[in-house]
């Protein structure tokens, strides 16, 4: 019997996150294995009088390209595509993993080359979608394989993502609609604030949010979604940080990366678990030793770390920060190839303070945001 969640994140995601309207040009992407949701939203998108490319990916796929292909060919970049991200009005992708490892020997040479050779598209991507004029959603639909990442059932992983991505299933739009509203109330306050202080186990962080806008993300990207991000003033940050969950990137596992910072820079990194990975990503070019994004986790729904940054960034007593590419709408400059989120775990003990007033402690909020 189908799922009936699954219709239910399918309207959320169309009607709510792109909002899609007749007429728009819609992308549709990802892995077969999630089929069902797949093929739900492209319903949903004929409904809302909207036009849907689907382009379904094999498992797999990616294992091939780099396997075979020569360095040019890891450079190309296909021209259908390149002009769906110059004139579509929305994109819609699902993540839905066979094998989430399946990256995990791929030479860290030739994924720094690929992410390189992207930089031209997402910079496009991202100055289309800063100034409204590409909406999109990524999404996840559970599969065995992130299942056993998140050490849980597949029936415990679905509900585990169905409850971070409709809190509601009554009226999951109206929830976050709520949320939305709720969590507005922070980026205002944050408004016109200048410095971050974060502390917590092995962390002590200075960073400049002068002149920077906090962004509420409410579902309208990300589903599920669930915190306040911006892009620190780039030579900013001073100090040394701890991420206590692991950090997963492009399929590889990077644990314990301690990193210090002086005028900005990644002046030194060590990592408890493949460093040399965490090094070669650091050297993909200039930007990728800046920071491009703080955030604050605020999804009360995830309340565990699953090896799945979709969802682990949003944790409800964490902070990240993201090495590389600066969001545009954020008023951030740093340009690099990767964006790679670290997630550092706030309840033990973390603060952060805003202009030496305190905003949080051990993994809440002190100030009554109602």
């Amino acid at each position: 019997m189908p799922d009936p969640r699954v219709e239910k994140l399918a309207d959320v995601l169309v009607n709510y996150s792109v909002a899609i309207q007749p007429g728009d040009r819609v992308l549709i992407q990802g892995e077969t294995s999630s089929a069902p949701l797949l093929r739900a939203v492209y319903e949903h998108v004929l409904q809302a009088g909207g036009n849907p490319l689907l382009i379904p990916q094999v498992p797999g796929i990616e294992e091939s390209l780099y396997h075979y292909a020569s360095d040019e060919q890891l450079a190309f970049i296909p021209e259908p595509m390149r002009l769906i991200i110059e004139t579509y009005d929305a994109t819609i992708g699902i993540r839905g993993a066979e094998n989430t490892k399946v990256l995990s020997n791929v030479d860290p040479a030739k994924i720094a080359l690929r992410n390189q050779s992207q930089m031209e598209l997402m910079e496009t991507f991202m100055k289309r979608a800063a100034a409204g004029d590409l909406r999109w959603v990524g999404t996840l639909f559970p599969t065995n394989a992130h299942a056993q990442d998140a050490e849980m059932s597949l029936r415990e992983y679905e509900d585990f993502v169905y409850g971070a991505c409709l809190p509601d299933m009554d009226d999951p739009v109206g929830a976050w609609q709520r949320f939305s509203a709720w969590q507005q109330q922070i980026v205002n306050w944050l408004e016109g604030k200048d410095h971050v202080h974060v502390v917590a186990p092995e962390t002590d962080l200075h960073l400049s949010i002068a002149g920077r806008t906090f962004i509420n993300s409410d579902g309208k990207h990300n589903m599920p979604s669930g915190e306040v991000f911006t892009g620190p003033v780039e030579d900013s940050v001073e100090g040394h940080v701890y991420f206590s969950y692991p950090a997963i990137y492009q399929g590889r596992e990077v644990a314990g990366v301690r990193l210090w910072i002086e005028n900005g820079k990644v002046v030194r990194a060590t990592a408890d678990k493949n460093e040399a990975f965490l090094h070669q990503m650091l050297d993909t070019d200039e930007g990728a030793r800046y920071f491009g994004e703080f955030a604050i986790g605020t999804n009360k729904g995830i309340d565990r770390f699953t090896k799945q940054i979709l969802f682990d960034e949003k944790i409800n007593n964490s902070f990240h920060m993201a090495l590389g590419r600066s969001y545009p709408e954020t008023g951030g400059q740093n340009v690099s190839a990767i964006h790679w989120d670290l997630i550092c775990d706030m309840s033990g003990g973390g603060e952060i303070r805003v202009d030496d007033e305190l905003l949080y402690r051990d993994g809440q909020f002190v100030i009554d945001f109602e």
